[in-house]
């Protein structure tokens, strides 16, 4: 799991992206289409066109960092693309990175009682 430092924001490319792109595409992607700054310390996340490979661009004050996860099994929930750019909080992100829908997360029952 990538270290999200506390302050940092989150932003979701909507749409699909090539995911054939690395560090300098995705950079150049950040800067022209979403008109952020790759280098300013918040993370950028991007997903493929089936929905199942997902890339974090993340630049933290020393270099570039590209992180990659492939589901086995599902989707990553994903904005539809009028949406343009979105804003995600750290928490958000950890559930979108487990698969789970970050818009409305439910809460798994646990037992009150051991017996």
């Amino acid at each position: 799991m990538i270290p999200v430092p506390s302050g940092v924001q989150v932003w979701l490319a909507t749409g699909a992206t090539d995911m054939r792109l690395g560090m300098p595409g995705l950079a150049l992607k950040v800067q022209e289409a979403l008109g952020r700054n790759p280098h300013a310390g918040d993370l950028f996340a991007f997903r493929g066109r089936r929905g199942d490979l997902l890339k974090v661009l993340w630049h933290d004050g020393l270099g570039m960092s590209l992180y990659a996860k492939r589901l086995e099994k599902g989707r990553f929930i994903w904005p539809s693309p009028a949406e343009g750019v979105v804003a995600l909080s750290p928490a958000q992100l950890g559930y979108l990175l487990e698969g789970i829908d970050w818009r409305h997360p439910q809460r798994t029952w646990r037992p009150e009682l051991a017996g």
